[in-house]
Parts: C-alpha cells; sequence; structure tokens
C-alpha cells in the first residue's frame, strides 16, 4: 500500500473509524496497554495512534507521544485529549517509516494495527528499535496470517479487497518476528479463535 492511498482511506475513515472499529479493537488495546507495566516517568511511543482508542489507557504518570500519518484521524484524538484533560499526552503527524525522534527517545513502544498497514514493516521496526532504548519494551496487536490451511488460503483470496479498505491479510508472524529483529518474549491470542495476536517483545540493540 502506498502512503497517499492510506492517507485517502484512514481520512475517510476518520468521522466513523471508533464506531466501526472500536468494539473490535479497544478490548485487545486496553489489555495490551495494561500489562506493559509502564513506570512513572516513563516515554512511550503509541504508533498509528489513529483516533485515539488507545489514549484513555495510558496512566498520568508517564509521558505519551501518539503518531500517526491521517491528520483527519489525528484531530479526533486532540479531540480527546482536550475532552478528557489528557495533560500528559501529545499528538502529531508523522510517517511511521520515518520517525522524527533521536536515537532511544522512548521507554516503550505501542504499535497495534499498523504493521500490515504501512508500505514497508520492516522499515517501520527498524524506526521503533531505532528510537526505542535498548532493552525497551515493543508491544505490538496485529492481525497476522493464520496457520490454519483453510483460512490462510481465504486471507489470501481476499487480500486485494483488504488491501483496497486499508490492510494486508497476508503478513506471516513467523516471517515478521524473525525479520523485525524483537526478542519476542511473548505472542499470544487473547481468545482461542482470534484474527489478532498480541506480541510483547525486548528491543534487543
Amino acid at each position: 500500500m502506498e502512503l497517499e492511498s492510506i492517507k485517502k482511506i484512514y481520512a475517510g475513515y476518520s468521522n466513523v473509524y471508533d464506531v466501526l472499529f472500536k468494539g473490535i479493537f479497544y478490548p485487545r488495546i486496553k489489555h495490551a496497554i495494561n500489562y506493559m507495566d509502564i513506570r512513572p516517568g516513563e516515554r512511550v511511543l503509541d504508533v498509528g495512534v489513529g483516533t485515539g482508542l488507545s489514549l484513555s489507557e495510558f496512566p498520568g504518570y508517564c509521558k505519551v507521544v501518539g503518531i500517526d500519518l491521517s491528520t483527519a484521524m489525528l484531530r479526533k484524538a486532540k479531540d480527546k485529549i482536550r475532552k478528557h484533560g489528557l495533560g500528559h499526552i501529545d499528538v502529531m503527524s508523522m510517517d511511521a517509516m520515518s520517525i522524527g525522534f533521536r536515537d532511544d527517545s522512548f521507554d516503550k513502544v505501542f504499535i497495534s494495527h499498523v504493521v500490515s498497514v504501512v508500505p514497508d514493516p520492516y522499515k517501520l521496526m527498524s524506526e521503533v528499535r531505532r528510537v526505542c532504548k535498548k532493552g525497551g519494551q515493543v508491544v505490538i496487536v496485529n492481525h497476522f496470517k493464520s496457520s490454519n490451511k483453510v483460512v490462510e488460503v481465504v486471507e489470501k483470496l481476499i487480500n486485494p479487497v483488504c488491501k483496497k479498505i486499508g490492510w494486508r491479510s497476508d503478513l506471516c508472524l513467523t516471517e515478521f518476528i524473525n525479520r523485525s529483529g524483537l526478542n519476542v518474549r511473548q505472542k499470544y491470542m487473547l481468545k482461542k479463535l482470534d484474527f489478532w495476536h498480541i506480541l510483547f517483545a525486548t528491543n534487543e540493540k
């Protein structure tokens, strides 16, 4: 997927994103952030913050920066920050494959439903590893290709459609872990039959 296509697709989603996806995505987002063990004073990067579904889950004793390519989505996130008085959170427009922060700027990085959206997930992970401190935590919530052969065939068939609505369905979990450069400590699904994995990893530079 190309960046301009992503911008257009998610600009179109901005006014209805929460209605369409909150019930699907929020339970995993909440679970993942609550198990990140964020400590007072830590700096957290939220990659692909979108409309800000994650923002209310970050504790007030840390500093959070959310980035997203879509300015239309970010307007919704900024509304949430103002409405709920989330003074410890900033959001800004930024390409996740070219993160505008110095090396080792963050203690933890949270990435929700993004690695299968960007044109190059491994460029994204290279940038994440660069801005995250050595030994820092990287937490990923995302759909990956099923290991079930029947489901895998269906995912391949619907992948062109998925791309048109904003993401790819054929990203392989094993390949992603091997190529991401992360030390994945835990990987699991919240439900026995689920489409989304949660990964807890350590950034080992």
